[in-house]
């Protein structure tokens, strides 16, 4: 006999009329669109139609469980706007995931695009799953229905889906797949960041963390701080991370300090990185890593350094914390890794603030590399990949720098920003209204 029980969302404070997208995470990305529109000095009904998703889908998930009972999970797709091109997004399985977050995560990838000039607009989705509370079977399983359920909405120019929180290149896998299955033939891409032996170009996580890292070099130089070896500070020892800290090091920075969700580690002269990805590896944890001092990621964030790479989850950096942070360049390579606060907070005091919409799209740009790839069935070498992508970071972080000269030294949010909104609202008002 088969049982039948239903995940349910968990129990929110707001009033039930309003919309399930009105939550903190997207009100945040709202602020940002907001401060930057009225600099602007847009219209009102210009404005309205950015300010909330083109369109959002809640669909109910059912998956088979190892025991032979059946879970339904929550899933979303949501398109926050399509003028630049098809969707393009992250899928991210998440306990606590809320549409909120995932429109959130639309309207980011939506500037992110059209800042890297990209012909995408923005999508994400996912499912409110712990895939550490499931075994792989289970998680295909999951993966597929969730596919087979918005798969109206999906495809390579439609809405092409990417690795995100907790899905990875076995995720797009079982997504090309399931996808390919429906229409009858192969699409390679349906997805990004796939495993290379399916058509996949670079691992978007590595990808992200590498791009980060030429950004990060880009404003250092521009600012004139490379003059003596950079001091680098990262919360958040994941793929991204992880690739950062890398990345930087091997361009000649002193990476002092790194933290994952347990705590981290700390030597003023510098970390053993090998030593400390080895340590990661075996353990799962920095926790009792040699080769420094144990710190916790609150005393890690307010450390004496150069640049400070917030790489782990949103809000760690707010109004509670934002006054004592002794950086001067921060580096958000998580997105909404600053709050809106904490952002007025650290321009008020002089701290380059460099966003997530220029550092983490360069994630996004190795994915359209692997898109065109996969449209075109040729595979591009990694090193033609890397001098794509660095030949484009120093194109438009150059733009972003002419545009917040051009405006009085405003900041590169801001900048970033408007460069975005600009392209965005230009193509809507081209291809005009219909009807």
């Amino acid at each position: 006999m088969v049982t039948t029980t239903e995940k349910l969302p968990p129990a929110t404070d707001h009033d039930e009329s309003q919309n399930e997208w009105d939550t903190e995470d997207f009100k945040m990305a709202q602020t940002y669109l907001d401060k930057t529109t009225r600099w602007m000095k847009l219209d009102e009904n210009v404005l309205l139609p950015l300010r909330n998703p083109k369109r959002a889908m809640t669909v109910m998930v059912p998956v088979r469980m190892d025991d032979d009972t059946v879970r339904s999970f929550v899933g979303y797709r949501v398109h926050h706007d399509l003028a630049m091109g098809p969707g393009m997004g992250g899928v991210r399985f998440s306990a606590n995931l809320t549409m909120g977050e995932v429109a959130s995560m639309a309207m980011r990838m939506t500037w992110k695009c059209a800042l890297m000039n990209l012909p995408f607009g923005g999508a994400h989705g996912g499912l409110r799953i712990d895939p550490r509370d499931h075994s792989q079977g289970e998680l295909e399983r999951a993966t597929r229905r969730y596919c087979s359920e918005i798969i109206e909405l999906i495809g390579p120019n439609q809405d092409i889906q990417t690795p995100d929180l907790n899905t990875n290149e076995q995720t797009m896998a079982w997504i090309l797949d399931t996808f390919s299955v429906n229409v009858g033939n192969t699409i390679p891409s349906i997805v990004t960041g796939k495993p290379k032996s399916i058509g996949g170009s670079l691992s978007s996580h590595h990808a992200t963390g590498y791009g980060v890292a030429l950004v990060t070099r880009k404003v250092v130089r521009h600012h004139d701080l490379d003059r003596k070896t950079p001091r680098v500070v990262i919360q958040g020892f994941g793929q991204v991370g992880s690739a950062l800290a890398m990345s930087l090091k091997s361009m000649g920075f002193l990476i002092m300090a790194v933290s994952d969700s347990r705590g981290g580690i700390y030597n003023r002269d510098g970390l053993d990185l090998q030593v400390v990805q080895d340590y990661k590896a075996k353990h799962d944890t920095l926790e009792g890593c040699p080769g420094g001092d144990p710190i916790s990621n609150e005393d890690l964030l307010t450390i004496d350094c150069d640049i400070l790479a917030p790489c782990a989850v949103s809000n760690q950096v707010n109004r509670d914390n934002a006054n004592q942070l002794k950086c001067k360049i921060l580096v958000e390579g998580a997105n909404g890794a600053v709050t809106p606060e904490a952002d007025e907070m650290l321009e008020s005091r002089g701290i380059i603030v460099v966003p997530d919409i220029l550092t983490t799209g360069t994630g996004v740009t190795v994915g359209y590399f692997e898109w065109v790839q996969g449209l075109m069935r040729l595979l591009w070498t990694e090193d033609e990949v890397y001098s794509r992508l660095e030949e484009l970071v120093d194109r438009v972080t150059t733009k972003v720098f002419k545009m917040s000269e051009q405006y009085g030294g405003c900041s590169l949010r801001m900048a970033a920003m408007r460069i975005a909104i600009d392209r965005v609202v230009e193509a809507r008002w081209l291809r005009g209204l219909y009807p």
